[in-house]
């Protein structure tokens, strides 16, 4: 078997793997090889807005060549096992890539067997998610046309990146209901697992506060063990006891899980539903010191999200040559970010660390109270800061 050697191996192509390979070139590397078998690249964070109604897929799609940096060497291949003892990638389409360095960035996947009748849900009328861009639109067209009737969104904390985002259609949909005057006859349901809607305390209470204003339900705590599609039914585990619940549209923010073969490989810990296993602050993986991981297949004891990256993509760049040169290692917080719409026209952003402690980005406007400029930056202009800086490595 030929092996293909490179200085940096990148698995993944979405948010973080390109955005890595472009801060490592700007920063000097000059052999980064990303692999990424998909031809089409998503903005992700406008899934929920096509879900809402606010956005299409249109709006989010590029051709992955597109947004692969010049100089990078892009495997249009999917991963099926790292050797990190001989320092290899080995490749569905029988090639393999010797690495100074590999990071993992493949993002999760949508674990449809943790709740047991769901994928069959969401084949019919009655069922959606928005963290799957072919069912997106479906969402919307779901949520809009119900007028009367029980709508209940569920929101996972089984490594659902940036799970309260799935809050947006919910707003999205009550504002619609209550502008449409249909609002008193839909019964608006919100089961969380968790004990909270965000990370961030005082953002927690707006949500909460915004909820109330459309009757809905806040059950936390609340797990959904399986579904009954032909019934419509879910099937509960509360801080009660067992239960049931019926509805006429449910949306999922289902849990995930992370690609098989990363815990195959031997790069998950026990029990982690098979992401890789890292140092939270350096990102570096705790067993092999030239494996390192960012984004949603990263286990960083903080809720992922996109805003994440902007911390981890600069703290990998950095380590990855601070590993060869035995410069000291930068550390990340677990900052994450969470924007969450109230309504068809605000939105607020829970900013923190991963022990829930605010860490706006600026002192001034308070990003925690809602407000339209900050639903029209995150809907438009945040849009093309992703385009046109973040996938170019500009990155703090």
């Amino acid at each position: 078997m030929s092996v293909r050697r490179h200085d940096v191996v990148v698995v993944g192509g979405g948010n973080a793997g390109i955005s890595l390979a472009a801060k490592l070139l700007r920063d000097g590397c000059r052999d980064v090889a990303v692999v990424e078998p998909k031809d089409v690249h998503h903005y992700r964070p406008l899934l929920s807005y096509v879900a809402g109604g606010a956005a299409t897929l249109d709006d989010l799609r590029r051709p992955e060549i597109e947004v692969v940096p010049r100089g990078v060497h892009w495997y249009r291949d999917r991963v099926t096992a790292v050797d990190p003892d001989a320092s290899v990638v080995h490749l569905a389409g029988g090639d393999a890539l010797g690495y100074g360095d590999v990071v993992l960035c493949p993002g999760s996947r949508v674990d449809w067997d943790a709740i047991p009748g769901s994928r069959e849900a969401v084949a019919t009328v009655h069922a959606s998610t928005s963290y799957l861009p072919e069912h997106a639109p479906d969402t919307w067209r779901m949520l809009e046309s119900l007028t009367s009737g029980r709508a209940v969104f569920v929101i996972s904390d089984r490594h659902v990146p940036c799970a309260p985002v799935g809050l947006k259609p919910l707003f999205m949909a009550a504002d619609h209901w209550r502008r449409t005057g249909v609002l008193g006859d839909v019964t608006i349901d919100l089961l969380v697992e968790g004990d909270h809607l965000v990370g961030l305390a005082r953002a927690d209470r707006e949500l909460r506060a915004a909820a109330a204003r459309y009757d809905v339900r806040v059950r936390t705590g609340t797990t959904v063990e399986r579904v009954d599609p032909s019934g419509r039914t879910l099937h509960l585990r509360t801080p009660d006891g067992p239960g049931t619940l019926g509805y006429d549209a449910l949306y999922l923010a289902p849990p995930h899980r992370a690609p098989e073969w990363v815990a195959t490989s031997g790069l998950a810990d026990e029990g982690s539903d098979g992401f890789a296993a890292v140092d939270p602050q350096t990102l570096q993986h705790r067993r092999h010191p030239r494996v390192w991981a960012l984004g949603d297949v990263a286990t960083v004891a903080t809720s992922p999200s996109g805003g994440a990256l902007r911390q981890q993509v600069p703290v990998v760049a950095h380590n990855v040559a601070a590993r060869r040169t035995g410069a000291p290692a930068r550390r990340y917080d677990g900052y994450t970010v969470a924007p969450v719409t109230t309504s068809r026209h605000a939105l607020l952003l829970a900013e923190h660390d991963r022990d829930g402690n605010a860490e706006p980005t600026v002192p001034f406007p308070d990003l925690v109270r809602p407000g339209r400029g900050l639903y029209l930056f995150d809907r438009y202009l945040e849009v093309e800061v992703y385009w046109h800086r973040l996938l170019r490595g500009k990155v703090s």
